[in-house]
């Protein structure tokens, strides 16, 4: 079966390529409107297309839509419908020719729907739209190229509910204010891949800041989260400064936008001058500490010229959008945090790398690869070539690889081209030992990472875990009084883990009085019971500015001191954590757990954890919740209908979490009868994917 579809897959790239020899489509004039109730999306569309040479069948890829009104040449036309593509093969002819048609689908995928559309009286926050492209296809919400090599200017004009705004690729001309609804008109000036088509619905407050180079930069923030702003987007108009100096090719898009979504697929999508992200990186001045957006924020932006300018001709030379987008968001946040941490995240990949390698053996060139090999291993392919060449000549070479090849399609020989221009470097040598062969060279990179200082110890440090404590401790209590890197004396933390107490007491408090938030926070990770004669120092994590902390204290703290559960538990009330409500649901958690506490408020604590189950929040906040009270008790059955919602998800991580649950659950035949008495209560959708997991036995 898998090299049937490969056969197929293989043919249709083949079939397509030939198209492109001799159809070119160039642009598209889209009027799209959007129903929220049916989960729909109704177009008026025209393209411009030009034929090269004589060709039989058109092909667009068209997932389950259907056709009315359309014309070739303003002229009606007979036209196939196979349900994934439109085929036309009548009415054009060679040179310019116009297409356009309506269509209507209902896209199980690719164009989400999120949350309600109500009233607003009863809804304030709304629902919202977004799509996602790369990885599924933009043809199942609009008729285009699932060949990223077909490249058009796309231009949207959008049509709805006055209350919400609406977001697409390009530059936002005038608005047709009308009953009810608006119509935005978006217009892009040059060519781009389908899969970077999009388009965003919801209500934003929204921030313009403009780059050095006068780029508008308009960043997106629900108003509820409008404190949490400067937080977010920390260093996103220096970001775009760096880049635009370090690339030495301007931003190549006249806007940028950025827009966090509810329950997104993954932390974030670089579509052309517009990139959606995760709401789990909307984060206050604490989150911060934890994680932040700033690496997100640059991955996706390198990604306007690695990958949205010139876009690799296919999935085996997808490095060089993903090892270039991760690598350059590396060298932001060198910008940015300092050469220390820069190194020091190329050291956790090169671990990550090397722990992997022995069952991720498909080397990057190859369209199979892991997202590990393509990220992670192409960013450190990228950084053993610009320390082999130097950096003004990696530099100059990537500058004219962009500029040479700007709105269209390239490979690794493109890049490897601009650089034999300019310089006798072994790039057979490179490309064999980083690009075609599986594996990590660790000695290689170890090598690269000793030329920073904090490195080369945390390097020797890390070859000593083996020795005794004994034979460590003066180096330890040295290092951990001086100013070295943070990482550093965290990593003395964990190589401290199985020492006795009593031995390590005095450098655990000094590492305590470091003030380092991950040192700390490692002491905390690394402690399941706290000593007596530490409880004083671990008492003072109560303040540390981390979400991760703070979860970490209260649970050990509310469990090795039942006698000061209630007096923590008053402390710790109002603490909500990220937006996934890591520190609410805890506390809510050990609130039900003590017997004596706030009895009269039992029924509120659990009727509020249990609606953090529903489908009003995001999955991340769902996900917490359903552990929580499955934690408390396996038997809860107000839980199930939740849980088995859940496998009715856009999101696959949250389905298969469901799933797995429910699994787990029916192993008991107890949670079997639950289930089967719950089944004439749930959807359709629901039945379906519960009857699934209750016939396998």
């Amino acid at each position: 079966m898998k090299r049937y579809f490969l056969l197929l897959l293989l043919l249709s790239t083949f079939a397509f390529s030939q198209q492109l020899e001799k159809a070119d489509f160039k642009s598209v004039q889209a009027h799209l409107s959007l129903n929220p109730q049916n989960k729909s999306i109704t177009g008026k569309v025209i393209y411009d297309f030009e034929v090269k040479s004589s060709i039989d069948t058109i092909k667009i890829d068209a997932h389950q839509m259907e056709f009315t009104a359309l014309k070739i040449n303003n002229k009606e036309v007979s036209f196939k419908n196979t349900g994934k593509q439109l085929h036309l093969f009548e009415g054009f002819t060679l040179g310019t020719n116009t297409l356009s048609f309506d269509y209507v689908a209902t896209p199980k995928q690719t164009l989400y729907f999120i949350g309600s559309f109500a009233s607003l009286e009863s809804h304030p926050q709304g629902g919202q739209i977004w799509t996602q492209g790369q990885g599924k296809f933009s043809s199942h919400w609009f008729p285009s190229f699932d060949d990223m090599n077909e490249k058009v200017i796309f231009n949207l004009n959008i049509t709805f509910d006055a209350a919400y705004q609406v977001v697409s690729n390009g530059v936002l001309g005038e608005k047709e204010v009308g009953n009810h609804e608006i119509t935005w008109h978006y217009q892009m000036k040059n060519p781009m891949s389908s899969y970077l088509l999009m388009l965003a619905i919801g209500k934003w407050e929204v921030h313009k800041q403009v780059s050095a180079s006068g780029i508008p930069l308009y960043l997106y923030i629900e108003k509820e989260d409008e404190a949490k702003f400067e937080s977010t987007y920390r260093y996103a108009k220096e970001i775009v400064d760096f880049f635009e100096k370090e690339i030495g090719v301007s931003y190549p898009w006249e806007v940028y936008k950025q827009i966090p979504v509810r329950d997104f697929l993954y932390a974030g999508m670089e579509n052309t001058s517009a990139t959606l992200f995760s709401r789990d990186f909307v984060v206050d001045a604490i989150g911060f500490n934890d994680k932040n957006y700033v690496n997100v924020n640059a991955h996706e932006l390198a990604h306007q010229w690695f990958g949205d300018l010139i876009t690799a001709e296919s999935g085996k030379h997808h490095w060089l959008q993903e090892g270039f987008a991760t690598y350059y968001a590396l060298l932001a946040e060198k910008k940015v945090f300092g050469a220390d941490y820069f190194f020091h995240q190329l050291h956790k990949s090169a671990q990550q790398l090397q722990k992997a390698a022995a069952h991720d053996t498909i080397p990057i060139l190859n369209e199979k690869a892991s997202s590990l090999t393509y990220y992670q291993k192409g960013a450190w392919a990228l950084h053993v070539l610009r320390e082999g060449l130097g950096e003004k000549i990696f530099q100059k070479a990537v500058r004219n690889y962009l500029k040479k090849h700007a709105f269209q399609n390239v490979n690794t020989h493109d890049f490897f081209y601009e650089i034999r221009k300019l310089s006798q470097y072994d790039l057979e040598k490179f490309s064999s030992q980083w690009l075609e062969q599986s594996g990590f060279d660790i000695e290689q990179a170890n090598t690269l990472l000793a030329k920073n200082k904090s490195m080369k110890i945390l390097l020797a440090l890390e070859k000593r875990r083996g020795e005794s404590f004994n034979q460590k401790r003066v180096f330890f209590e040295k290092t951990m009084a001086s100013k070295a890197f943070d990482p550093i004396k965290e990593e003395i933390v964990f190589q401290l883990e199985n020492v006795p107490f009593n031995e390590k007491q005095p450098l655990l408090q000094l590492a305590m009085k470091t003030n380092g938030i991950q040192i700390r926070q490692a002491i905390a990770k690394t402690m399941p019971s706290i000593p007596a004669a530490f409880k004083a120092e671990y008492e003072t994590l109560f303040d540390d500015e981390s979400y991760i902390t703070n979860e970490i204290f209260l649970n050990t703290y509310w469990s090795q001191f039942p006698e000061e559960q209630i007096k923590v538990l008053n402390k710790t009330s109002h603490w909500v954590g990220f937006n996934d409500k890591n520190l609410r649901i805890l506390w809510i958690t050990l609130a039900l757990g003590t017997k004596s506490y706030e009895v009269d408020k039992k029924v509120a604590f659990y009727d509020e954890l249990l609606d953090y189950c529903s489908p009003k929040y995001e999955s991340f906040v769902r996900q917490n919740a359903i552990e929580s009270l499955l934690f408390i008790s396996k038997n809860d059955q107000n839980v199930l209908g939740y849980l088995v919602n859940a496998t009715t998800n856009h999101k696959w991580q949250f389905v298969k979490f469901a799933r797995d649950k429910i699994r787990l659950l029916l192993k008991n035949k107890s949670h079997r009868i639950y289930f089967e008495a719950l089944l004439p209560q749930l959807s359709a959708p629901e039945q379906f994917q519960l009857k699934r997991l209750l016939d396998v036995k």
